[in-house]
């Protein structure tokens, strides 16, 4: 328990954390408020008589980024050199000599991001709801109780992606590449999405799989994949990366 109040007060030192925090609340605020207000204009034109069912729930997939800054720089801080003022060490030095067992380590700093990411993923979505109920007023889309497993599943996503980057950051232990291809999957060109068109395999990839968790109509797919076998899937990839950075962790030089 030490070890992982170390690693979580650790992160919340870190400004790209925080960077990583406000990033995660305020993109899908703002998408959702601007697609809330095209709604909201498509609907006074009679255009539409009410949002969408993914309303809400495709500006957090896009939110994600917050998670994937978050699981990235909570690994690469810890490869850092230091400038030569300030000695030019690393903080995995420090680290694994208060914490010698490299798998403990490791696994409270996998806790950390984990509790971090959901605390975050949460935040997110009450603020991106929220914003959509304030925008879209009376043609908000009424709250089921299918709404629940679904905010479920965005903590989920967001807990899984964030985990995924720190994975790959053990790996390479360097942020710049994780983070880039992560991002530009994510917000940019979803290279995971354009291999959909390619084959239907590419559909439980990681994050392709893990966001059918809450999105229901997912466009130009046409494999159908169930929110719980979406998790799943998301989980098991997970769990693979982790245990490949564990090995390479406990056996390579820090």
């Amino acid at each position: 328990m030490r070890a992982l109040a170390a690693e979580v007060s650790k992160l919340a030192s870190l400004p790209a954390a925080w960077i990583a925090a406000a990033a995660g609340v305020l993109v899908p605020g703002v998408v959702a408020a601007i697609t809330a207000s095209s709604t909201r204009g498509a609907i006074a034109r009679g255009a539409a008589t009410v949002a969408g069912a993914d309303t809400g729930y495709q500006e957090l997939a896009f939110g994600v980024v917050g998670a994937i800054i978050l699981g990235v720089v909570a690994i690469s801080s810890e490869h850092f050199t230091e400038s030569a003022e300030s000695g030019g060490g690393r903080q995995i030095t420090t680290s694994l000599t208060a914490v010698p067992s490299r798998l403990r380590f490791l696994l409270a700093k996998v806790a950390a991001v984990a509790i971090t990411g959901a605390v975050l993923a949460i935040i997110a979505s009450g603020t991106t709801m929220g914003v959509i109920h304030v925008v879209l007023g009376e043609h908000t889309p009424a709250m089921g109780a299918d709404d629940v497993p679904r905010l479920a599943g965005v903590v989920c996503y967001w807990v899984c992606t964030a985990l995924l980057a720190s994975g790959i950051t053990v790996l390479t232990r360097h942020g710049v590449v994780p983070l880039a291809v992560l991002i530009a999957n994510t917000s940019v060109v979803s290279v995971t999405y354009l291999l959909t068109k390619i084959t239907p395999l590419a559909n439980y990839l990681p994050d392709m799989a893990g966001v059918r968790m809450f999105i229901r109509k997912l466009p130009g797919s046409t494999v159908e994949i169930s929110p719980l076998t979406g998790g799943l899937v998301m989980t098991a990839w997970v769990a693979v990366l982790l245990v490949v950075a564990a090995i390479s962790f406990t056996r390579r030089d820090a």
